[in-house]
């Protein structure tokens, strides 16, 4: 197996949308904003706040301006949405966010319930939007985010040659950064090492980052087959929260809290302070009691004698990680 050499890692923080659009509960605006300013003070530096979507169809993103006005005040944090359609976009660049990334489906069955346009109408509605940016809005980012990248649940499985397609007309509609998301939890670390090789090799500077949902447990094995293939963006949800809620199985995000973990041990700088991470879960369990939170860096702490990327030492004392009289 490849071993890659260490590089810094940006984790980019999607709770705010992936994970709060896909449960029933309406997180309170104010605790929203405590929320995003605690993971921005714990060094994370790319948030996904929220979705430019019908309060309609997703009340949980009904504040949405509010969200975003509140995040611009962050000093350095890069404040990323998503929009489905050309609407929600203009309304999207007209907040002055950083990035706006598209959900664009490799497979039509997929693009159908997630957005209600096949995957040709969502092309050429992509073209339209980047034709908004350069004419009205430059300076803002535009990600497609390539959804059911590796498998489909409704679909079945999916080619390499059929996400690359996608990419490429992605690419040649103008976006900026073209990254792969594992939307249905179908991806294994050989798929996504080979995938992300294709897309560096055939994109250049427009690869982009991964998106891993861990369904089937695969989450932070495929984030380590991504690093392999020097991708340098990795997103995460806190505590977990999130899944496509048109992909059919498809259960939350990987863990932020573990995803900072795995990479500052394998000697990749995040910038995070694991411990005021774990803190600002506090949040979410107050203003989301129903909810269930995972993850395991919260319970079990950071072992004894850890060391960031960057050689800090960590901020609050940690357990030892055992329990006395039945080590192993």
């Amino acid at each position: 197996m490849d071993v890659s050499p260490s590089f810094p890692v940006m984790i980019s923080e999607v709770g705010p949308r992936d994970g709060l659009q896909s449960i029933k509960s309406v997180m309170p605006t104010q605790a929203k904003l405590r929320w995003i300013s605690a993971l921005a003070a714990a060094g994370l530096k790319e948030i996904e706040v929220g979705s430019f979507v019908p309060a309609r169809l997703l009340p949980q993103m009904a504040d949405i301006r509010d969200v975003v006005a509140h995040a611009l005040t962050i000093p350095g944090l890069h404040v990323a949405v998503l929009a489905p359609n050309l609407r929600g976009c203009r309304a999207a660049f007209e907040s002055s966010v950083h990035k706006v990334t598209l959900p664009v489906s490799v497979t039509n069955e997929h693009s159908m319930a997630n957005i209600r346009k096949s995957t040709g109408q969502m092309i050429e509605e992509v073209r339209q939007i980047v034709a908004l940016r350069d004419g009205e809005f430059p300076g803002i980012a535009i990600e497609a985010g390539v959804s059911v990248a590796f498998g489909c649940t409704i679909a079945g499985a999916v080619s390499d040659d059929e996400t690359i397609r996608m990419c490429v007309a992605m690419a040649e509609c103008g976006v900026d950064e073209i990254g792969l998301s594992d939307t249905s939890g179908y991806a294994n670390p050989t798929q996504v090492r080979r995938l992300f090789r294709r897309l560096q090799s055939e994109f250049g500077s427009k690869a982009g980052g991964a998106h891993f949902h861990n369904t089937r447990g695969q989450g932070l094995a495929n984030v380590v087959a991504a690093l392999e293939a020097g991708v340098k963006t990795i997103d995460s949800s806190q505590a977990g929260l999130g899944g496509c809620p048109y992909a059919p199985g498809a259960t939350g995000n990987i863990v932020t809290e573990d995803l900072a973990f795995l990479l500052e041990s394998m000697g990749h700088d995040t910038g995070i302070d694991i411990d005021a991470l774990v803190a600002a879960r506090s949040i979410l369990s107050e203003a989301l009691p129903e909810e269930a939170l995972y993850g395991h860096v919260q319970d079990a702490g950071l072992p004894k004698g850890f060391k960031y990327a960057d050689g800090r030492s960590p901020s609050a004392v940690q357990p030892d990680g055992c329990l006395k009289g039945v080590a192993q």
